[in-house]
């Protein structure tokens, strides 16, 4: 069955936000609605609408017009098994001592590695993205420098593919947070499936004021893939709840965005240990000197 989009930038979230509830009142109404800042440093927002009927392209053109935005792209979505598209696309992973697979890739899992299995149906935070690939070998290379830290949390865990990393490799209390429940219901079936319950407690949290998390700080280290906005947010506390001679691991940042942040991490406690980028993105090592 075929489906359509129908997209849109916006110059503000609140242009953003008001055109998206707009929207919801056309005939046909969309399936779903969204905004997302463009992870570019421009500003803008993109604005979509999802229709399982051909969307009415004359209400869309007013509707561009009323909130100043550019003509919407209406396109045809093909129905998709997107599961089985996931496991054509997402290869293997090698990252340091690490390997990310799927079940279907089982037979290429080698021998002298540590295996992290993340199903496909659960595939966002796979090690794919330069982002996780990036912590995961900033990780790495902590542990052949010696780190043997007790106490860890990654922070948006996703798939949790970071704190099941660090449970496989050291006798450490390790926690998964995210914002977002349906993140921690996956995270909680991948730490099952690879044999670490037990060693891994996935919680529901923003920030690090949960009971939880709360507990077990300070912090031998932190990860947080996230974005520059909630990593800049996130500073003041990461000075308070990582050990001295911590660290954190920080990714989901632009190129262009690093410098700032780690102008505000040096700012709160935190001195530059490695930076290194993967095409777009770059992650960021840092060790609190406070």
């Amino acid at each position: 069955m075929i489906s359509y989009s129908a997209l849109t930038i916006a110059a503000d979230e609140d242009i953003a936000a008001a055109l998206c509830e707009d929207l919801e009142a056309l005939n046909p109404e969309p399936t779903g609605t969204g905004i997302f800042e463009v992870e570019d440093g421009s500003g803008l927002w993109e604005v979509g609408a999802y229709f399982t009927d051909q969307p009415d392209g004359a209400g869309l053109a007013v509707l561009a017009v009323m909130h100043g935005v550019r003509d919407f792209l209406i396109s045809e979505i093909p129905e998709t098994d997107w599961v089985s598209h996931v496991r054509r696309e997402l290869a293997p992973v090698p990252a340091g001592r690490f390997f990310v697979y799927g079940n279907h890739d089982a037979d290429m899992v080698p021998a002298d590695c540590v295996p992290l299995l993340i199903e496909a149906a659960m595939a966002f935070g796979t090690g794919h993205h330069g982002t996780t690939l990036g912590c995961l070998k900033a990780f790495d290379r902590l542990l052949e420098d010696g780190f043997a830290g007790a106490s860890i949390i990654d922070v948006g865990c996703g798939t949790a593919v970071l704190a099941m990393a660090a449970a496989a490799v050291l006798p450490a209390s390790v926690l998964a947070s995210d914002i977002d429940p349906v993140a921690v219901d996956v995270a909680r079936a991948n730490v099952a499936a690879n044999g670490l319950a037990g060693r891994v407690d996935c919680v529901v949290a923003a920030g690090f004021d949960a009971p939880a998390l709360v507990e077990n700080a300070p912090y031998d280290l932190v990860f947080a893939n996230i974005l520059k906005g909630p990593l800049v947010a996130l500073a003041p506390q990461m000075g308070r709840v990582v050990k001295r001679e911590g660290y954190v691991i920080l990714s989901g940042i632009l190129n262009e965005q690093a410098d700032a942040v780690i102008a505000v991490y040096c700012a709160n406690g935190f001195n530059l240990v490695q930076r290194d980028s993967i095409v777009d993105w770059t992650t960021l090592t840092l060790a609190r000197n406070l």
